[in-house]
């Protein structure tokens, strides 16, 4: 139940930023859902080995530079997307930031009603 919840929460951050960046676009809703599943299979597998490997470059940074990480999960979303386009660095780079942005939100307005209801 929760994996079809953050994947819904996915899906309208991709709509979300699809409208507001220039520069990622998305051919159907089909593709958009496909791709916020696809989304949550690069975080939960790919994501922890990059982050761990840039540790020290975050730590440098102060952390900012798990914005880029981000970036690059999502570009690598879009690589495996077939229907999805990302046409440049900075697309990337501001509609990770929109998509990090509406999951979180909508996680801590979800979050706690879920966590009721589990119980």
């Amino acid at each position: 139940m929760g994996f079809l919840i953050r994947t819904v929460i996915t899906a309208v951050a991709f709509y979300i930023a699809a409208n507001v960046v220039t520069g990622l676009w998305f051919s159907s809703l089909t593709t958009l859902i496909i791709a916020a599943i696809i989304f949550g299979v690069v975080n939960a597998v790919i994501r922890p080995i990059v982050a761990t490997l840039s540790l020290p470059v975050t730590v440098l940074t102060l952390g900012l530079f798990t914005l880029v990480v981000n970036a690059l999960m999502l570009g690598l979303t879009a690589l495996l997307m077939p229907g999805m386009r990302i046409t440049n660095l900075s697309a990337a780079f501001f509609g990770a930031i929109i998509i990090w942005l509406v999951s979180w939100l909508a996680n801590k307005l979800v979050g706690d009603r879920t966590a009721a209801v589990a119980r």
